[in-house]
């Protein structure tokens, strides 16, 4: 997950707090922690932010803001990488508001950053329950579907997302995973193409259909497609770990022992665990 979403989330988080405040008394001593907070996280000092934010919330557990708070305490915590404490901080605040979408929103992705598909599809569900035309939701469901191998269900998002929206080009990237994951090789490699004719510079595309190569054992065409991903995902400087799984599992294709080795040190260095799967990192709807 990348910031520029958990940014969106606790801006959205910090709205709901304002759009609150009209009819809550609040202390001038919080309204100055809260600034204080907000300044912090502006800054990146998410350490401090952190401590501003529980300061706020202990000082008046009653406060109708605290929800909010709780969000936007959870998103420093997961920029953070404390995954289980801001899992903890965003179930406290769906206590108050379950049914309130950003909330919904922030669990369901850190659900599935966490490995937890299932969990993950709970809360999307919950989500398209009040919002069900959330082409983001749709697509980010469909591919938590993969992952527990309901190609039907996942199919039925994606097709569910080109009803919507004809032209909508992550309904097709759902296809193609489809296709790749039931075995239909040419057909997928047909949606690739197609997807990357209209975005070229899309590092995930071409990280997917280097994964399709891998499935395929055409370890030479993978080799390419995954060397521009990660050129187009900024060269050596990429901090994407399922990158350099990819080019790992080719390079063990191609007998390259040595760079194998160095590609799985650097996405273990990255935050990649060997026990797990390596999907390509999803992008997200912006259509």
């Amino acid at each position: 997950m990348n910031n520029s979403y958990l940014k969106n989330i606790f801006r959205a988080g910090i709205i709901g707090i304002f759009f609150l405040l009209g009819g809550v008394y609040i202390s001038a001593q919080n309204v100055d922690s809260l600034s204080l907070a907000f300044d912090y996280i502006q800054r990146n000092h998410l350490d401090s932010a952190e401590i501003a934010l529980k300061a706020v919330l202990e000082s008046k557990p009653d406060n109708p803001v605290n929800p909010f708070l709780l969000n936007n305490l959870g998103t420093v915590q997961r920029r953070m990488g404390k995954l289980e404490e801001a899992l903890l901080s965003y179930t406290a605040a769906l206590g108050t508001f379950p049914k309130q979408l950003v909330f919904l929103e922030a669990r369901a992705s850190l659900f599935a950053e966490m490995g937890q598909p299932q969990n993950a599809i709970i809360d999307y569900t919950s989500l398209l329950d009040e919002r069900p035309n959330d082409q983001d939701a749709l697509y980010q469901r469909g591919l938590l579907y993969l992952q527990i191998k309901n190609t039907d269900l996942a199919e039925a998002d994606f097709r569910r997302m080109l009803d919507l929206n004809p032209k909508s080009l992550y309904a097709r990237r759902g296809f193609a995973s489809v296709a790749k994951f039931r075995g239909d090789y040419d057909s997928a490699e047909k949606i690739y193409n197609y997807l990357l004719d209209k975005e070229p510079q899309d590092f995930n595309l071409y990280a997917g259909r280097a994964e399709l190569y891998l499935l395929m054992v055409r370890p030479g065409k993978a080799y390419d497609d995954i060397n521009q991903a990660i050129h187009l995902a900024g060269g050596d400087k990429s901090t994407n770990p399922y990158l350099y799984v990819i080019r790992y599992r080719i390079k063990l294709l191609l007998h390259e022992k040595q760079g194998a080795i160095d590609d799985l040190n650097k996405a273990i260095a990255l935050g990649y665990k060997e026990e797990e799967a390596a999907p390509t990192t999803p992008a997200t709807p912006q259509e």
